[in-house]
């Protein structure tokens, strides 16, 4: 039976010229692999064919030997074989997610090198990253994996430096950070494929708040300083979030505070990667972000609200952190 055999009719539908090969997908999972992750890759798929009914996509799963593995919820995946040569045009991404040192083989290794080396478009989901960088494929290439596993990765292979993104694409390297940047990833496909339009009818029906930029971070700086329970940069969240229209100087936060800009500026390096007046500026642009996606505010008063001052600084930012203008970004909505 065929994946046309099966596409799920909806309410939903958006109509597509008519596509005679569909795009193909090879998804290796290793033991342990993260569902979440895995499911959120392929449902982005699924879906584009549901709301175009038609195949737009086929995807297929395999494990080194093709024997069912387990994934890290302890749930059982049957897989359609063991793995075999990728057809020519096929993007394969390899799935893994807890223990991928251990759960990584050197069959495996060995067989994703040769695909790289035919020309194939190879790529990871979650913890995949380990495999292809054991296979010599990461070395020089912009990538990312799970900010968990970030770490131990580094510890491995000391040369090679994950970016902290929730997806990365460097020409035919595709890697998704997992869970549900795995949707963010294949969203950014579909988009590529058949167009802006198609790819917001995809995550609507997805309800996926999609991020449109594979620039965005996998943690916020606001988690990471959370996480850290450090008073300090805790309450200079709090004066920033009350004087987004109006911004005060980092100074003047500190001085709120009651420590010095030196040591304010040492804290959110340690725990937020970032300055602290970069961090304000990403809260005035989240504040924007939001005000442009669920209000009709002009986007003059969008840039006031949120402390930028004027259109154009508003909009030279947010394009910086987000590739896209503000009234692009609109319309899209």
């Amino acid at each position: 039976m065929s994946q046309s055999d099966y596409i799920a009719k909806g309410s939903a539908s958006f109509t597509i010229p008519k596509v005679d090969t569909p795009r193909d997908f090879d998804f290796v999972l290793l033991p342990k692999l993260t569902m979440l992750a895995l499911s959120a890759a392929i449902e982005p798929l699924r879906v584009a064919n549901q709301i175009s009914q038609q195949e737009l996509y086929r995807w297929r799963t395999m494990t080194t030997d093709g024997a069912p593995i387990r994934c890290s919820n302890n749930l059982q995946l049957v897989p359609d074989g063991p793995i075999a040569n990728a057809a020519r045009g096929t993007r394969v991404f390899v799935c893994a997610g807890v223990e991928p040192s251990e759960t990584m083989n050197a069959r495996l290794v060995q067989w994703t090198a040769r695909q790289a080396a035919h020309g194939v478009a190879v790529g990871a989901i979650c913890t995949g990253a380990f495999t292809l960088a054991k296979a010599g494929l990461l070395r020089g290439r912009t990538f990312t994996l799970h900010w968990e596993n970030q770490p131990a990765f580094l510890e491995t292979f000391p040369d090679l430096l994950p970016s902290p993104n929730l997806f990365e694409i460097d020409g035919d390297l595709m890697t998704a950070a997992g869970g549900s940047a795995s949707t963010d990833l294949m969203l950014n496909v579909i988009e590529d494929d058949f167009g802006p339009e198609f790819a917001l009818v995809v995550s609507d029906m997805c309800l996926h708040g999609r991020s449109h930029s594979e620039h965005a971070p996998q943690k916020t700086a606001q988690s990471a300083i959370l996480g850290s329970r450090n008073k300090n940069l805790i309450a200079a969240i709090r004066i920033m979030q009350t004087h987004l229209e109006e911004p005060l100087t980092v100074e003047r936060i500190a001085k709120e505070i009651g420590i010095s800009r030196r040591q304010l500026e040492r804290s959110f390096a340690e725990h937020a990667r970032q300055s602290p007046r970069q961090y304000y500026a990403d809260l005035r642009l989240s504040r924007g972000y939001a005000l442009l996606s669920e209000t009709d505010l002009p986007i003059s008063e969008i840039a006031a609200a949120t402390g930028f001052g004027d259109t154009s600084a508003f909009a030279r930012v947010f394009r910086g952190k987000f590739d896209i203008s503000p009234s692009k970004f609109r319309k899209r909505w």
